[in-house]
């Protein structure tokens, strides 16, 4: 029998908030060197957002270790509540790297967020066990959104690279925004705190979000060389091509049979929502529900690799509210969007092997961005 250790949140000796490495990316997908090789002796390191002893935290510990025990292998279990999550998926990562293994985020966007954030810094390889509402991110890759299956799958996986984003010095795998989508989401958490975890409850978290809508972000955006004046609800970055072509945006440009890739240029997307009144709205919501949100006249959209967003903010205040793989904190202006050249090392099936699993989601069959 494999020896399974449980490991409960402990403080290690990191600092938060460590710098993404890697600048602006060029058209091929680059790295460090070549992807990290796994130790199957190794125990493979779990990251659990969950205080240990609770009713889900049991179901996932004995999930986990059932899926291990199977397989012969061993994993620590690292259980953290959601305020040391950061410092104890960079504990996990150090140790990962060290002993040629895996750290895996077992949890929803935002646990996946903080861990690839980890393992993205330290390069070591990542698994994912999704346990959110869309599981944008796994369903990309192929990954099952049945826990259960999702760590047997795993365990058979070696990693290949997938290209991430960032916004100043944070990972983001499916998509950043500022203005009306993080106010969405703060919302969209209280309507869950008070009626329950479901995609209803999100769908009506957002439309009474979208109703209210009132306030306008003015922003200067710089490309290149070109730069320009902006009034806008909001800007939503997305790098998951499978959420993009669900809202009916699809990117321009898509290379064929390369899942992780955003476009042949590895560009992301932005998308702006022109400022609009109520019955305007009401029609902005009903393209969104049938996934042709990219021909609204009030939508505009377009595709780069680099992109700085300068926000004209009110006096003596120095941050601006941005999300990131559903979390929501405050940033320092400006705010640098890009593609990074140094990838992430993900577990997750090959291409082919993506292509013909009957594990993966209809939905999710075409190839995905880097998130």
């Amino acid at each position: 029998m494999p020896n399974i250790r449980s490991v409960d949140a402990v403080r290690p000796a990191f600092a938060p908030g460590s710098p993404v490495q890697g600048k602006p990316s060029g058209a091929a997908l680059t790295g460090d060197g070549a992807c990290p090789e796994i130790d199957p002796e190794s125990p493979l390191q779990f990251v659990i957002n969950g205080a240990a002893g609770s009713g889900d935290a049991d179901t996932r510990r004995e999930l986990i270790e059932a899926a291990l025990r199977a397989a012969g292998r061993v994993g620590e279990l690292r259980f953290s509540r959601p305020a040391e999550l950061a410092l104890v998926a960079q504990q996990a990562a150090s140790k990962a790297i060290a002993t040629r293994t895996a750290v895996v985020a077992v949890g929803g966007d935002g646990t996946l967020n903080t861990v690839a954030q980890a393992a993205h810094v330290t390069g070591c390889a990542m698994g994912v066990v999704p346990q959110g509402t869309f599981n944008y991110f796994a369903r990309t890759h192929g990954i099952p959104s049945d826990p259960a299956e999702a760590v047997r799958r795993l365990l058979e996986w070696t990693p290949l690279p997938v290209r991430v984003a960032a916004v100043n010095d944070r990972v983001f795998l499916v998509n950043a925004s500022l203005g009306l989508y993080p106010e969405l989401l703060e919302n969209r958490e209280a309507y869950k705190a008070r009626f329950g975890r479901s995609r209803w409850v999100a769908f009506w978290a957002g439309s009474t979000t979208l109703l209210r809508a009132q306030r306008q972000l003015r922003l200067h955006i710089e490309q290149g060389a070109a730069a320009r004046d902006v009034r806008t609800l909001t800007l939503f970055v997305g790098n998951n091509r499978l959420q993009l072509q669900q809202l009916g945006l699809k990117p321009q440009t898509q290379v064929e049979g390369a899942p992780g890739q955003a476009s042949a240029a590895g560009c992301i997307t932005a998308v702006m929502l022109r400022p609009l009144g109520t019955w305007s709205m009401f029609r902005l919501m009903l393209h969104g529900a049938m996934g042709t949100l990219g021909e609204a006249q009030s939508v505009e959209h377009f595709e780069f690799e680099h992109m700085v967003v300068r926000p004209t903010l009110a006096p003596g205040r120095r941050g601006v509210k941005v999300a990131f793989d559903g979390e929501v904190t405050r940033m320092r202006a400006p705010l640098d969007f890009r593609v990074l050249a140094k990838p992430l090392y993900l577990l997750k099936p090959r291409p082919h092997d993506a292509a013909t699993g009957a594990m993966i989601d209809t939905a999710a069959r075409p190839e995905g961005t880097a998130g």
